[in-house]
């Protein structure tokens, strides 16, 4: 039985309800990478763990840097990742004969957030880069110093950490350049532990996915955000879907091993994964993409096509429709 037949005899004996047959090897799902898709990676491996008792569903939150660090070794078989797979990570996959299934399974309106009590409801993309670029180091270091209307309070700062690709997207989105950032700020891989930094001191600022806001609403504030002079829009589902949160809003993906793609194990966890992202999106509070999106998604990993539709790079103020065009490479 060739690699394909295997893989669609799989396909039929997995039931809607993504139970797998008894196989005599021991079975594992490896996953790691990002913190801002690990409650959507982890919501699906709790549901397909309840119907395949015999499984192991491991997720890491090594930030997506680090996770591609060990998927480009094939250390894992998925990899979580909050922003598109980079052209250096592209080489090293290459390198080490790793190929991979981009599925993008969601977006996300990549949140800035203060301490409750603060008055402050919006800013714009000018003054987070006055607060954020690397010059800012030293000298922005008062909410003044970036916008002499806001308060003369101690300016202090969380953000995601180096190997986080959210710290990717927002640092190139604010700063126009990707990890160009002031040092000056606590950082973590751990969306959790900048949520507890934010929520302990009055005068911060931090960012993370909006999962993480929408689960912490009483103990922080989202800023809506202004850009290129137009009006403060808000963090939400309603204004990912409608484009307006700009330059904010990104698509997460994962991305899975091709050579994986051969167990039956990890071919029904990914189609498992496809089939319940919109419930499951939804439900840890990011924004499922359309339907046509995650059928695409099925098909590409029934044919195994692998490649990139990213280009090895992010793509600030990409909308849903605009992702839904662009055509994988390898």
């Amino acid at each position: 039985m060739n690699k394909l037949t295997q893989l669609a005899t799989v396909a039929a004996l997995v039931t809607a309800a993504g139970v797998l047959p008894s196989l005599a090897h021991a079975q594992s799902v490896k996953i790691d990478g990002s913190s801002t898709v690990f409650p959507v990676t982890e919501a699906v491996a709790e549901e397909f763990q309840k119907a395949n008792k015999q499984l192991k569903v491991t997720v890491g939150i090594s930030g997506t840097g680090g996770g591609f660090k060990k998927f480009c070794r094939g250390e894992t078989d998925i990899q979580n990742a909050s922003r598109p797979i980079l052209a250096g990570e592209m080489k090293d996959c290459r390198a080490a004969g790793v190929q991979y299934v981009e599925l993008p399974v969601a977006y996300d309106s990549l949140t800035v957030v203060v301490h409750k009590d603060n008055p402050l409801n919006e800013i714009s993309m000018d003054d987070l880069k006055k607060m954020w670029e690397p010059g800012a180091q030293g000298k922005v270091m008062r909410w003044n110093d970036a916008n002499p209307a806001f308060p003369d309070l101690p300016l202090q700062l969380f953000g995601a950490g180096a190997d986080s690709g959210t710290f990717d997207y927002f640092t190139e989105a604010v700063t126009g350049k990707s990890k160009s950032s002031r040092g000056d700020f606590t950082a973590s891989e751990d969306d959790n532990v900048i949520v507890q930094g934010v929520s302990r001191a009055k005068n911060a600022l931090g960012f993370f996915g909006f999962a993480y806001y929408e689960e912490n609403k009483d103990k922080i504030k989202g800023l809506s955000i202004s850009w290129k002079g137009g009006k403060a829009v808000a963090p939400s589902a309603a204004n990912v879907l409608n484009g307006s949160y700009q330059p904010l809003s990104r698509p997460i993906f994962i991305y899975v091993n091709a050579k994986a793609l051969a167990k039956p194990e990890i071919k029904a966890f990914a189609d498992f994964y496809m089939k319940q992202a919109p419930k499951l999106v939804a439900e840890v509070k990011y924004v499922p993409l359309p339907a046509k999106a995650y059928e695409y998604n099925l098909t590409a990993l029934q044919k195994g096509r692998v490649g990139t539709k990213m280009g090895g790079e992010n793509k600030v103020g990409l909308t849903i429709e605009q992702l839904m065009t662009l055509e994988a490479k390898e």
